[in-house]
């Protein structure tokens, strides 16, 4: 299996090595400016972008996805209000998703760019609102305890990491406190006019709801979200609100829309660099795939297997906690879709675990 230095060598990047300094911005193409603010993960940044915009006789910018809600993020955006908007208003927040990284500070940014005449509104999915509302506004307690278990379930058994996670009573809330309470839905399909330019709605599924990137073929531009990333794999999870999902096969399926794309598309990634070679990460990504579900197969082949016990086999590095939960939903993921394919049957044993071993 090639290393992801490998595979990601074999893209093109045409802005090499150059990245936006903190409160600044590099336009992409006419109109299109990437924004890059950090993260306090180990996945520590995201790319945000800033379309050039038109709307109601007023003319002003789009902005596509947002970052967490935190101090410093308010600060890098209000640099990019003060050097990079010409002295022209936020119009409208577009979010490819209801992850926090995504949509967490919309509600500040739709109030902060709102006047008496013109609303500047949050475009999303209705699935993705509606996750996003719910988690943002429902007390976490009982959904800690049930993602504990349903860890738990699945071979996770350690007493203090079960209880870390049962603490983890407001993480998405903490990262986005709120939510706008209105929305203007987009669907697989729709074309937004964006300033000069038509961009059409590409949906897609396993990594959240109802995601939506998004594909201007004038500029030969796709804001991929999460569901394109040129280094690491899209995380691709089942979680205790849907225990018997098959997001691995609606994530490939998903990917295989953007085939019909051009090949010399450039690509703008929520994480990672803007890149050329879309045909290529996705043939890519299928074969990571292939080869993980290849290696499950040859673990069940030697006994029944737990998603924990798959850890070590998936992923070759010292995981934290964080990196643990989601881990154990691409673990999850791996074996239903082999379940789900037939190729595995699963039982649970007297612990309440389920074992999945070939069919």
């Amino acid at each position: 299996m090639s290393s992801a230095a490998e595979l990601e060598r074999a893209l093109h990047y045409p802005l090499a090595d150059r990245l936006p300094p903190r409160g600044g911005a590099i336009e992409v193409a006419p109109g299109v400016l990437w924004l890059r603010m950090s993260l306090p993960y180990a996945l520590d940044h995201i790319n945000l972008w800033l379309l050039r915009d038109h709307i109601d006789g007023r003319d002003g910018w789009s902005v596509v996805d947002c970052c967490i809600d935190r101090a410093e993020s308010r600060a890098d955006w209000e640099q990019v209000f003060a050097s990079q908007l010409q002295g022209l208003p936020i119009l409208r927040v577009i979010v490819t998703h209801m992850h926090p990284d995504h949509i967490g500070l919309a509600h500040w940014l739709c109030e902060r760019w709102s006047t008496p005449v013109h609303e500047c509104q949050l475009w999303i999915s209705a699935t993705d609102y509606q996750a996003g509302l719910y988690n943002s506004a429902v007390v976490d307690d009982v959904r800690a305890e049930r993602s504990a278990q349903f860890f738990a379930s699945h071979g996770l058994r350690d007493p203090d990491e079960l209880e870390k996670i049962r603490q983890r009573k407001s993480y998405y809330s903490s990262h986005v406190p709120a939510v706008p309470p209105t929305f203007r839905r987009l669907m697989d399909g729709n074309v937004l006019r964006i300033g000069a330019h038509e961009w059409r709605c590409i949906v897609g599924y396993g990594h959240a709801p109802e995601h939506m990137a998004l594909y201007c073929a004038a500029l030969g531009l796709l804001i991929s979200g999460d569901m394109m990333l040129p280094r690491i794999s899209t995380n691709v999870s089942v979680y205790e609100g849907e225990p018997e999902a098959d997001p691995l096969t609606l994530f490939l399926d998903s990917i295989d829309r953007f085939e019909a794309l051009p090949a010399d598309t450039l690509v703008l990634p929520a994480h990672g660099k803007p890149f050329v070679g879309l045909h290529t990460r996705i043939a890519q990504l299928h074969e990571h795939h292939r080869a993980r579900l290849a290696d499950v197969l040859v673990t069940a082949r030697e006994h029944p297997v737990t998603a924990h016990e798959l850890l070590p086999v998936l992923f070759h590095r010292q995981l934290d906690l964080h990196q643990t939960t989601f881990a154990m939903g691409e673990a999850v993921a791996h074996l239903h879709r082999l379940w789900y394919a037939g190729e595995l049957r699963r039982t649970r044993d007297a612990q309440g675990v389920w074992r999945f071993a070939l069919a």
